[in-house]
């Protein structure tokens, strides 16, 4: 059942488009992954916190829209947010009792102790807590609170490896409990650490990343032995490598691809990924594409080059729509021309 939906939501700021009309629609404890340039997640985060206004129907949740909810509305949602802060003066103890009895949760301190591992810090104060303890009092906070749908902006940025790992229990302990959870990043790697429903929301729109857990070599090669041998067929798409995950875009998504040290990286809005394929492959796959290998060590989309700079004689450049630079060398540089009807 849908709790969750966009409609038709869009942000213009001028003549500039921070994001078009999207539509998307979010279930009863599914966790989304929604990748977002920072500008992006503060205008949304603004809109779904209702300090933006909306146009009515653009937001609803069970299909009634934000604008007909007063204090129902923050029942239901709660939001997680990198500005939010803390009573630095209490202890870890002292916080989450007062939380617990805030939202009269079912909670004990034991368990969002237990929960958060900070059992060794309860009788320590905020203020002298490190930024990844600080950050896991802030799921305690999230995990006492008795809301249907949980909107958290980063939530691991910038912490240690045992505050990830809260993290995720965290949010497996929201969708247990038949919550909903939609987390708002920039990296992909944050996204994949909790869902593998992942959206990518730009100036282009919203599309929705295809994710694969990668097989084991003993599965693969059982399936292998099992399954008939058939016909090739044309994979159209680009897969990449990122921990666990294989992440599958579409040629036009990439803006250039570099090779280094014998491996190849794909570029694609200021994120990379590690490819799974030698440059050499991806220039025969690219192709068809309108891409063009620029360079020894790269590969460019023709369709995202804006400028072409001549430094020297025997020095040139590709500026794309994203202000990467990226080199061309005297020999491609000569093709180019040629290929542009220059002379």
């Amino acid at each position: 059942m849908t709790i969750l939906s966009f409609n038709n939501i869009e942000k213009h700021d001028g003549h500039t488009i921070v994001f078009p009309s999207f539509q998307l629609s979010i279930e009863s404890r599914e966790i989304i992954g929604l990748l977002t340039s920072i500008n992006v997640r503060t205008v949304l985060l603004e809109m779904m916190s209702r300090k933006l206004p909306v146009p009515e129907q653009a937001i609803s949740i069970d299909g009634v829209s934000i604008h007909l909810m007063k204090r129902e509305y923050f029942q239901r949602v709660s939001f997680f947010s990198l500005e939010d802060g803390l009573y630095e003066r209490l202890t870890v103890k002292e916080t989450f009792l007062f939380y617990q009895k805030l939202f009269n949760s079912d909670f004990s301190l034991e368990q969002i102790l237990q929960q958060t591992q900070l059992e060794t810090k309860k009788n320590i104060r905020i203020g002298k807590l490190t930024t990844s303890e600080k950050r896991r009092v802030h799921y305690g906070h999230l995990l006492l609170k008795k809301t249907d749908i949980y909107i958290l902006e980063e939530p691991d940025q910038n912490v240690d490896l045992e505050t990830k790992r809260v993290l995720m229990k965290m949010i497996q302990e929201l969708q247990k409990n038949n919550k909903t959870v939609l987390v708002l990043t920039s990296n992909m790697e944050s996204a994949l650490a909790v869902t593998d429903n992942i959206y990518r929301l730009d100036e282009l729109g919203l599309h929705k990343l295809d994710v694969m857990q990668q097989e084991t070599e003993k599965e693969a090669a059982a399936e292998e032995e099992l399954e008939p041998i058939i016909q090739p067929v044309r994979f159209e798409k680009i897969p990449t490598k990122v921990n666990d995950k294989i992440i599958l875009f579409d040629p036009p998504e990439i803006d250039y691809i570099e090779s280094s040290e014998g491996s190849s990286q794909l570029y694609i809005k200021g994120d990379m990924y590690q490819s799974m394929f030698t440059l050499n492959e991806l220039e025969q796959r690219l192709l068809p594409y309108g891409f063009y290998r620029c360079h020894r060590s790269y590969i460019v989309n023709l369709q995202k080059v804006r400028e072409v700079i001549t430094w020297t004689r025997n020095s040139y450049s590709l500026v794309l729509h994203d202000q990467s630079s990226i080199p061309l060398s005297k020999t491609k540089m000569a093709e180019l021309k040629e290929m542009l009807g220059l002379k």
